[in-house]
Formats: C-alpha cells, structure tokens, sequence
C-alpha cells in the first residue's frame, strides 16, 4: 500500500459513496470498488459494512481514517516544505559575523532577514575576519559579515558600510582633551591590537595609518578579541585603534577620540559563488538594500 490507496480509503470513508467517491478519484464505479477490496485484502482487516442503500465505517474503519488524514497531512506537509527550501523559502542559513559588526549592520540584516524569510533558521557563528575567510571556502558558512580584505576570486561579495577607526584610552589620558590625534602623537604609546593572523585587514589598516608617517607602532599585546582588547585599556595597559561602531559602548573608565586622516575599512557581506543553498540569494539581495541606504 502507498499513499495513493489512502486515498482511494479516504475518498469513500469521507462521501460514504462507492459513485461520488470513484468521480472524487476520477475512477469509474469498478476499478475504484476493487481496489477498496484490495485495500481491505491487504490489510486482512474489513473497513466498511456495505449493503445495496447503504456504506458505512466499521470500527476499525473510523481508526484507520484518523491515522490516514494524519499520515497524509504529513505527506503533504514535507512535499510543500521540500518546495519551500528548494526555493529558499524555508531551511537553514549559517550566518557568522565579526564581533564588532553586532554593535553596526548585523542587527539590521538579521532582522530585515528574518521579516522576509520567516522560515529560514539562522544560526549565528561569532568569529574572528580569518575564521570566517576560512569558513566560507570550506563551506561551513553559508554567508558572513567581515572585513574586505581585498580580491576574493571563490567569493561573491556585497559591500555594506565604511568604517573608521578611532583610538581609545582611558580618561585620565593625556590625549584625553584633543579632538584629534594623529600618528605622530602616538609614536611612544603602547598599542594594542588584534594580531595580524586574527584579522588582516584591521592590522594592515593600523600599521599603514602609522608607516605613512614613517613610524612603527608599538604593539606590546595582541588579544584576538576586540572585547579583550577593551578591557585591557581599561586596565591602563596601553590605547587601541578600534572600529567606531564600538565606541558607543566603552563604559565609564574609557573614552574614543577621532583619529587625523583616520584609517577606513570596508565592511562587506559575503558568500560563496558556488553556494548550494537556495537561501543565500535573498540574503544578499537585502544586503544589497542596506548598501543603498547606508553608501
């Protein structure tokens, strides 16, 4: 028995009526009767008590209706679902993201995600601009938000925002009353900053801000987090040149100061060329909606 001889049960447990039930089926009378005798055969069970005026359920009959209406709810359920995530309409997308971009465009692309596919899981992955690189090739995410670190040939990519960087201290800093600070105050500080293995476009922006002025920085810690490298300006150990989306949000002991000619660095969206996921497409697609209104 397959789903097409629930069918043929359920045409005639629901009509009770061998003629409207074999038109349901688009059947004539005989072959439709046969095959209920088939069907009552196969399961050794009788379904219907059947006299000339009459057709009726038997006991039997009335539980084996509920198990088929759900049997075939199901059925129909994962052939429009199957539908769904072939269209990208439904299914999963791995989404990862650097830490800084949830204080700037991720919030905004989740959720604008999320309104217009509603169906789709996201599962978020926190990772560091190098992870993500190497996540995307591999196929273990599906789409992320990064850094630009320039020509990514396997990689299709959106450009979302333009950020600067600016420097932070501690409050009681020296630099504390200048507008802006330039390269060349800097040259004696200690400097904090993400490892060029962690995230190569933020480091190479950095040591170019200073190499234009003929200086090299003094990095004395490279945590791979910009939340460690927060807290340890916090704790008097140096000043950072960090993204302005994560100015907002220093705390009481810190304050940021706009850089002279400070360093830009492109946040983009990407995604493999060759992705097998339907859902990718209208990812992108808003993506390239908060280009247009952020540019």
């Amino acid at each position: 028995m397959d789903t097409r001889h629930m069918r043929y049960f359920m045409a005639l447990a629901e009509t009770l009526h061998f003629g409207r039930a074999a038109e349901r089926m688009n059947m004539s009378q005989p072959p439709f009767s046969r095959q209920i005798a088939m069907i009552e055969h196969t399961l050794g069970v009788k379904l219907f008590e059947r006299n000339s005026r009459n057709v009726a359920l038997t006991s039997a009959g009335k539980h084996f209706m509920k198990d088929c209406r759900n049997v075939l709810g199901q059925f129909e359920d994962a052939c429009r679902d199957v539908r769904l995530v072939s269209s990208g309409m439904k299914g999963e997308l791995r989404f990862g993201f650097m830490m800084h971009a949830a204080h700037s465009v991720v919030p905004q692309l989740v959720q604008l995600y999320a309104e217009a596919r509603p169906d789709v899981r996201l599962v978020l992955d926190e990772r560091t601009p190098t992870e993500i690189d190497e996540m995307l090739v591999a196929g273990t995410l599906d789409a992320a938000v990064t850094f630009d670190c320039g020509y990514a040939p396997r990689l299709q990519t959106v450009l979302l925002a333009r950020e600067q960087l600016r420097i932070i201290m501690r409050k009681e800093h020296p630099f504390s009353d200048a507008e802006q600070i330039g390269p060349e105050e800097l040259h004696d500080e200690k400097i904090i900053a993400a490892p060029a293995a962690t995230a190569p476009a933020l480091r190479s922006a950095i040591n170019s801000y200073f190499s234009a002025k003929g200086i090299v920085p003094h990095v004395v810690l490279e945590p791979r987090l910009q939340h460690t490298i927060i807290q340890l300006v916090v704790k008097g150990l140096g000043v950072a040149l960090i993204p302005s989306s994560l100015c907002s949000e220093l705390g009481a002991g810190l304050m940021s100061r706009a850089l002279t000619d400070a360093p830009q660095l492109d946040v983009v969206l990407r995604a493999p060329i060759t992705t097998k996921n339907p859902a990718v497409s209208t990812f992108m697609e808003i993506g390239r909606l908060i280009q247009r209104t952020s540019l």
